[in-house]
């Protein structure tokens, strides 16, 4: 037996602002152009420019109110008929569904993830990595040397010793295999993931190396690519099956870990004609001890609403109260000009509220890293977490997230990705948080000291670091040994 009910239920959607707002927020500066130059095609009541008739301004400078059926648009002076406009041929009848932007919506395009900075060259991007490193003027050139000796695929096929020579003959720097080795393993560090490999079981093990340590897959990946790489490239899955004693489902699903890795990690961006450049989203300078935060030009662009347009509206809403034989076209008109008047009104809002919010976040991070900022002491970063700026910025930590991942901050000393100021906090003896960056600068300087016929196992790091009264297990050692791209202490022995 059928029945009708009724239920009610509460529930939260995204408004059209609140979408465009989440969609400009999340693009770094180098893409915002783009998105502007789109929007500036699609709807013709929005210009370039600031120098708006104040009528107009003071008529659209008010907050907008959410409702699209108000009919006053107030008034704009004299007015003119534009007989070279047609306005028709920008009506369309999906516009009258509501008030639509370009790129609002959930398409099928969408995807839960985060744009990433690109640059225009492979090179370009490594150089500005290399510069994160703080390296001194020799250690410099010599990653420099090594950077210009990675080939379009992200390899270095180069022997290490003809670098050492071209070194000392072009440059007058005389090193050696093991400190090239050592600036080589920084460079191998870089995005994207395998740069720097000087052959493809190389490769592969670096990109191994960023991904979850204690997934079994990516576990007997390694091992694979450590112990049996011949067989693996000649396919004898079966050898390596009964060799390292797993049942299909493993070695189906470590293959799979293998196969899904990038054999050419040069080829990222390159190439790309829809590349961006990486540049800063926010300056940060320091005026005698003030830090002072403003940003990037490109974040804030010179946009208004057309006065022609805002005219026009006048023009044929004063023809449709006054009747015509063309009432249903004039009407149609006039609330096509509504729709594009509040689209770019919308979208300047938007705009303006990026800008704010931006800054608002930035400005939060430059307080909350006040110690760093001021000369780029990696050990004075502080531990923080999205949630941290979130409190202090009183939004949600998705808005930090969408700020914080696709932006970059230039300072006196340097370009850092926002993210490169997140991390996590070790508990110390003294009941204070140190950044996870400070355990693993000490750890580094560790192994760099430790005795080279007796290298330090994970487990007299941990015992070490815990003297120094870091609270760190063994595991989270380990864990940070294999992102500094430091071996275990069996493979660091030197005989």
């Amino acid at each position: 037996m059928q029945k009708l009910s009724l239920n009610q239920s509460l529930q939260q959607r995204l408004s059209p602002q609140q979408i465009q707002f989440i969609k400009l927020l999340q693009i770094p500066s180098a893409e915002l152009d783009q998105r502007i130059e789109e929007e500036l095609e699609v709807n013709p009541a929005l210009e370039e420019g600031m120098d708006m008739d104040e009528r107009v301004k003071d008529e659209y400078d008010d907050d907008y109110d959410g409702d699209s059926d108000h009919d006053e648009y107030g008034e704009y002076g004299e007015y003119e008929t534009y007989e070279g406009l047609d306005v028709k041929q920008y009506l369309n009848q999906d516009d009258y569904a509501g008030y639509k932007m370009q790129g609002d919506g959930w398409g099928d395009d969408d995807r839960d993830v985060m744009p990433v900075i690109a640059t225009s060259t492979l090179a370009e991007s490594l150089v500005q990595q290399l510069g994160f490193l703080r390296l001194d003027a020799r250690q410099e050139a010599i990653g420099m040397q090594l950077i210009g000796s990675i080939e379009e695929d992200g390899y270095i096929r180069r022997p290490l010793r003809s670098i050492c020579n071209d070194l000392a003959f072009t440059q007058n720097i005389y090193t050696n295999e093991d400190e090239l080795i050592g600036l080589l393993k920084k460079v191998q560090t870089f995005e994207p993931a395998g740069i720097g490999a000087r052959d493809l079981r190389e490769c592969l093990l670096l990109q191994l190396e960023r991904k979850d340590q204690e997934d079994v897959a990516v576990e007997m990946a390694v091992k694979i690519l450590e112990n049996f790489f011949d067989e693996f490239t000649k396919k004898h899955y079966d050898k390596i099956q009964r060799r390292l004693d797993i049942d299909d489902e493993g070695i189906k699903q470590a293959i799979k870990a293998i196969t899904r890795l990038n054999p050419k990690p040069g080829n990222i961006g390159n190439g790309d004609s829809t590349a961006a450049y990486l540049m800063a989203d926010f300056i940060v300078t320091n005026n005698n001890g003030k830090l002072d935060v403003i940003l990037n030009s490109k974040n804030a662009p010179e946009l208004r609403v057309s006065r022609s347009f805002a005219e026009m509206l006048d023009t044929y809403d004063k023809t449709d109260k006054n009747g015509s034989a063309q009432h249903k076209s004039i009407k149609e008109t006039v609330t096509f000009v509504k729709q594009k008047l509040d689209a770019a009104k919308w979208f300047i809002d938007a705009i303006k509220q990026r800008q704010q919010t931006l800054l608002k976040t930035m400005k939060s991070i430059v307080e909350y890293q006040h110690e760093f900022f001021l000369d780029g002491d990696e050990s004075r970063l502080r531990p923080m977490i999205l949630k941290d700026i979130a409190n202090r910025i009183e939004m949600d930590i998705s808005t930090v997230s969408r700020v914080a991942n696709s932006k970059s901050v230039q300072a006196d000393f340097g370009i850092y990705p926002l993210k490169y100021f997140f991390s996590e906090g070790i508990a110390t003896d003294s009941g204070e948080d140190a950044s996870s960056r400070e355990v693993k600068n000490i750890l580094k300087e560790l192994i760099e000291n430790e005795p080279k016929n007796s290298p330090l196992s994970d487990d007299k790091l941990e015992k070490m670091l815990n003297k120094r009264g870091y609270n760190i297990a063994r595991r989270t050692v380990a864990k940070y040994r294999e992102q500094l791209n430091i071996p275990v202490a069996r493979l660091r022995k030197q005989l």
